[in-house]
């Protein structure tokens, strides 16, 4: 504990107020052991203060050269290491010049005819405890702001890990041959709500002609979700031998994650839908986990068709140990496009409450069957945004990620 001396500054022209104010200071008691110093114009106390060495200024309100309001103002612009804790001196009461002082961060405000030793040891006490709360406050603001900017830092290192992770060049079908003779090409857009997100994908080769699509959606947002993701990565890369099989591989992949959560000690669940396209025949076999059923554009035809499953997609992954998924078959026609995407797609609200819904959006995909496929997922997306309210158009309530797949045709 700090017993050294606490340096005050009297700032005041009357010389039998600063005697007596000193007389005062000399007599507080235990705790209070004070050093003042004495200066009678606001010229004289700005040099003082520039030395940042008093805790305490006792301040006259009227000065020959400048009024103690703007002096108290210039102790505001110190630092807040170096600015003393004030006490307003005044004449005679005037409530307004000390509603004046208080606002402009004065401790305490005396009336020069009141002063006693009780009075002023009590004005000192709380001008002190005061300041030294706000120093904490100050030190504690510092310290949160620091631990924010280093959490920011955290998560756009985060973000940026988390985008390495995704697809960077898509593999090619059959492989071996260049990216622009690929019987299979894939374009996603992926935008997170937060800085990370719950959202995550992957395609991978199954064989040489054989892809493997995977499109999931973890519970809530931010940094537990995409830890999520993160695992789930893992696990995905764990199991290649049941690529192949979209049921299989959903339902291992289904137990090993239950029992990883199972530490979480939380409910968490993952949406997920997979399917592997073969390149060489246009067969594709789909399983889904409680994800939203991706759409097939059947261009040729002018239609978009759901493939959702006849008896409903199995339960999501994470909530139910031995959960089994049926496999569905699907035949793809050249110029077919594979559709995939996330809740945060069409969970979106509109200025009246109503949801863009999946209906919604199937009859703007459709609307867009024209368009090259980069060009139709930038379009849905303007579509989504439009239907928000304007107030909301730059906020995104939940991750969203669109993945699509060409099938060029066998041959080609």
């Amino acid at each position: 504990m700090d017993t050294s001396p606490i340096p005050v500054l009297i700032v005041d022209d009357d010389p039998t107020i600063t005697v007596v104010l000193k007389g005062l200071l000399r007599h507080l008691g235990e705790g209070l052991e004070c050093t003042p110093t004495c200066v009678t114009t606001g010229a004289a106390a700005r040099v003082e203060f520039r030395r940042g060495t008093y805790q305490l200024v006792l301040l006259d309100y009227l000065l020959p050269d400048e009024d103690g309001l703007a002096l108290l103002a210039a102790v505001n612009e110190l630092p807040e290491e170096r600015r003393p804790a004030v006490i307003m001196l005044t004449g005679a009461g005037n409530e307004q010049v000390a509603v004046e002082a208080m606002k402009l961060g004065a401790k305490d405000y005396m009336v020069k005819s009141a002063v006693n030793l009780p009075v002023l040891r009590r004005a000192i006490v709380g001008a002190l405890e005061r300041r030294r709360l706000e120093e904490q406050l100050a030190e504690s603001t510092a310290q949160l702001r620091s631990n924010h900017e280093q959490l920011e830092a955290d998560l756009a290192m985060a973000r940026e890990v988390q985008q390495a992770l995704l697809p960077q060049h898509y593999p090619v079908f059959p492989s071996g041959v260049a990216a622009g003779r690929s019987r299979l090409r894939f374009c996603h857009r992926w935008i997170p709500s937060h800085k990370v997100a719950g959202d995550f994908f992957t395609v991978f080769p199954v064989s040489d002609t054989v892809a493997g699509v995977f499109q999931c959606d973890v519970m809530g947002h931010g940094v537990r979700a995409a830890l999520i993701t993160t695992l789930l990565r893992g696990l995905l890369h764990e199991q290649q031998n049941l690529a192949d099989d979209p049921g299989a591989f959903l339902a291992e992949l289904n137990r090993k994650l239950k029992a990883l959560l199972e530490r979480v000690g939380d409910l968490v669940f993952v949406t997920a839908v997979y399917f592997v396209a073969d390149a060489a025949t246009g067969e594709m076999r789909l399983a889904n986990a409680g994800h939203p059923a991706p759409l097939h554009l059947q261009r040729a035809a002018g239609r978009v068709v759901s493939c959702a499953m006849a008896d409903g997609p199995g339960p999501a992954l994470g909530l139910i140990p031995e959960s089994t998924y049926d496999t569905t078959r699907h035949t793809l026609a050249p110029g077919d496009t594979m559709l995939l995407f996330t809740d945060g797609v069409f969970e979106v609200a509109g200025a009246g409450g109503e949801e863009f819904g999946q209906a919604r959006l199937r009859a703007a995909t459709t609307a867009r069957l024209a368009q090259a496929t980069p060009q139709l997922l930038d379009g849905l997306l303007a579509d989504v945004q439009a239907f928000r309210p304007a107030e909301a158009a730059k906020m995104l309530s939940d991750d969203v990620c669109l993945l699509a797949m060409d099938f060029a045709g066998v041959g080609r």
